[in-house]
C-alpha cells in the first residue's frame, strides 16, 4: 500500500512539474545551481533509518518533487540520531552538516538567531505551532449543573431573601390579626375580602406557599389585599420572576457542557498546577527554549516543572506518548503535525480515541530547512518550496498523509480539519442530565417521608395505642 501510495505521489509530481506553474517566482527565471548535481539529504524518516526518529511525514514527496523540478539526483544518508544539536559526547543531525557528510537536511527545523548564523535555512515550508497532547478522561456525572448557572454568593443571597420575605409577611400576618379585634371578625375576613383584615390562623402558612410557588413558577394565593401585604407580596413576584428566567436560561447550557473537562485548557495551566508534568522531546525547540535561559516567573516554573521529573525528557517521540494514558497526569508538547501522528496512529491501534489536543497552542514557529553555510543551493531549493507553497501543495498533501479518523475530530481543537460525514452534535446522556434525577430522587424521597408522617399522625389515637400493645 505504501509503495502504490508513492508512486501515486510521484506521478502527481511530475504533472506539477510539466505544467506548473511558471510565473514570477518560476525557477525558469533563476539560476539552477543544482542541475545535474549529485546531493547527499538527510530524512529522518527515511525507511534505512531506525525506527521512530522524528522528521516531517511528507518530507520524501518534497525531495522527490525538488529533484524533478530542479533535475539534480541524490542518495540518503543513514543517521541514528534524533536530536538537532549535538550534546556532551554525543552527535546531533547538526554534525553531518559541520563535517561535510550532508548537503541538505530535511527535517522541521525551528528559525533562531543561533541556528541562521550557523546554517543556510531555506524559506520556511510551514508555518506552525507547538500542540499539547493530553489523555481524554473518563466522562463524570454532571451533578454539580444543577447549582452552577449560580455563584454561591447568589445563592446564599436568595437564601437570605426568601428567609427575609417570609419573615416579613409572617409579621404583617400577626400584625393584622392583631389589628382584627375578634377571631370572629378574622374569619369574615378571609371568606369575605374586604378593607379590613384578611387573614385568619387556619391559614398562617400561607405565606411560605407564596414564597416557594413563585420560585417554582407555580404561583401562590395571596391572602390580604392590604397594601402593605401586597407591596411585599408584589416585590417578591418581581424577584422570582427574575431569578427564574436567569437561573433557566443559563442552566442549558451546564447541562449540554461537556462532561468530561480536559486536563488543561493552555501551558499557563501547567505552570498554575504543581501536580502536572511537562513531558518534552530531549533536545527539542522547547526543551532549549526554557533549559537554556535564566528568565524567572513564568519561564522559570516550566523548566522547574521539566528537571523536576525524571522521565520528563524522551529521546524518541514514541516514549513520551506512551506515558500519555487515561487518568495520568501528564502532558506532552510537540509540534502540532506530529500531535496529529500520534492521535491518529494510537488510533489506529486501539481503535479508540485516548487521546487529544489542548485548546490552546503555544508560539507560532517558521519550519525550514538547513544546508550548510554558504551552500551554492540554497537560493535554487528556496524557490522550489516557494513554488510548492504557492501552489498549495504543501498543505493539500497533508489530507493525503494524514487521513484524520471522523471519531477523533472533536479531540481536536480549532485545527481547522472537518469530519467526512459533517460535524453531529450528540444527544445529550445520563451523565449530563444527573443532577436532575438526583432531584427528582430527593424531592420523591422526601414526599413519600411526609405521607408517610402524615399518615401516622392523622391515626386516631386509640388506634395507635391498640397496635402498640
Amino acid at each position: 500500500m505504501a509503495s502504490t501510495m508513492l508512486k501515486l505521489f510521484k506521478l502527481i509530481i511530475l504533472f506539477v512539474v510539466i505544467f506548473g506553474d511558471r510565473s514570477q517566482t518560476s525557477l525558469a527565471t533563476v539560476p539552477n545551481a543544482l542541475k545535474g548535481q549529485h546531493l547527499r539529504i538527510i530524512w529522518p524518516r527515511w525507511e534505512g533509518n531506525p525506527k521512530g526518529l522524528s522528521g516531517p511525514l511528507k518530507g520524501g514527496v518534497i525531495i522527490d518533487y525538488l529533484a524533478a523540478r530542479l533535475g539534480f539526483t541524490y542518495e540518503m544518508v543513514r543517521i541514528t540520531e534524533n536530536r538537532l544539536e549535538p550534546a556532551p559526547n554525543q552527535r546531533g543531525l547538526f554534525n553531518y552538516l559541520w563535517d561535510g557528510k550532508c548537503d541538505f537536511l530535511v527535517s522541521s527545523v525551528s528559525t533562531t538567531r543561533a541556528r541562521n548564523e550557523m546554517f543556510d535555512l531555506t524559506t520556511p515550508w510551514e508555518y506552525n505551532s507547538l500542540a499539547f497532547l493530553i489523555p481524554v478522561h473518563d466522562e463524570t456525572a454532571n451533578i454539580e449543573s444543577v447549582v452552577k448557572p449560580f455563584q454561591w454568593p447568589v445563592w446564599v443571597g436568595l437564601v437570605v431573601a426568601v428567609v427575609c420575605v417570609i419573615v416579613v409577611l409572617t409579621f404583617i400576618q400577626r400584625y393584622l390579626q392583631y389589628r382584627s379585634g375578634t377571631e370572629s371578625a378574622t374569619k369574615r375576613s378571609t371568606s369575605l375580602p374586604s378593607n379590613n383584615s384578611r387573614l385568619s390562623k387556619g391559614r398562617i402558612g400561607t405565606q411560605f406557599i407564596y414564597v416557594f410557588g413563585n420560585l417554582l413558577s407555580q404561583g401562590g394565593p395571596c391572602t390580604s389585599n392590604r397594601l402593605s401585604f401586597r407591596v411585599v407580596a408584589g416585590a417578591w413576584a418581581m424577584v422570582a420572576f427574575i431569578f427564574v428566567q436567569a437561573y433557566t436560561s443559563t442552566l442549558f447550557t451546564y447541562v449540554v457542557a461537556p462532561v468530561n473537562q480536559p486536563l488543561i485548557n493552555s501551558i499557563y495551566d501547567i505552570a498554575a498546577s504543581p501536580d502536572i508534568s511537562l513531558l518534552v522531546k530531549k533536545a527539542g525547540t522547547i526543551d532549549t527554549m526554557f533549559t537554556n535561559n535564566n528568565r524567572t516567573g513564568f519561564y522559570e516554573k516550566i523548566r522547574n516543572r521539566i528537571n523536576s521529573v525524571e522521565y520528563s525528557r524522551c529521546v524518541l517521540i514514541s516514549d513520551c506518548i506512551k506515558l500519555i494514558t487515561p487518568g495520568s497526569r501528564n502532558v506532552f508538547v510537540d509540534g502540532y503535525p506530529y500531535q496529529l501522528d500520534a492521535i491518529k496512529e494510537d488510533f489506529a491501534k486501539t481503535g479508540k480515541c485516548n487521546l487529544q489536543l489542548a485548546r490552546d497552542t503555544y508560539m507560532s514557529l517558521l519550519i525550514t530547512m538547513v544546508l550548510p553555510k554558504h551552500s551554492p543551493y540554497t537560493d535554487a531549493i528556496s524557490k522550489g518550496i516557494l513554488e510548492l507553497r504557492e501552489g498549495g501543495f504543501i498543505d493539500y498533501w497533508d489530507v493525503w498523509f494524514r487521513p484524520m479518523p471522523g471519531q477523533c475530530m472533536e479531540n481536536i481543537k480549532g485545527s481547522g480539519l472537518k469530519s467526512p460525514g459533517g460535524r453531529k452534535h450528540p444527544s445529550l446522556s445520563f451523565k449530563n442530565l444527573s443532577g436532575a434525577f438526583l432531584l427528582f430522587l430527593v424531592g420523591v424521597s422526601l414526599a413519600v417521608l411526609a405521607f408517610l408522617c402524615e399518615q401516622i399522625i392523622s391515626m386516631p389515637r386509640s388506634q395507635r395505642l391498640c397496635r402498640r400493645k
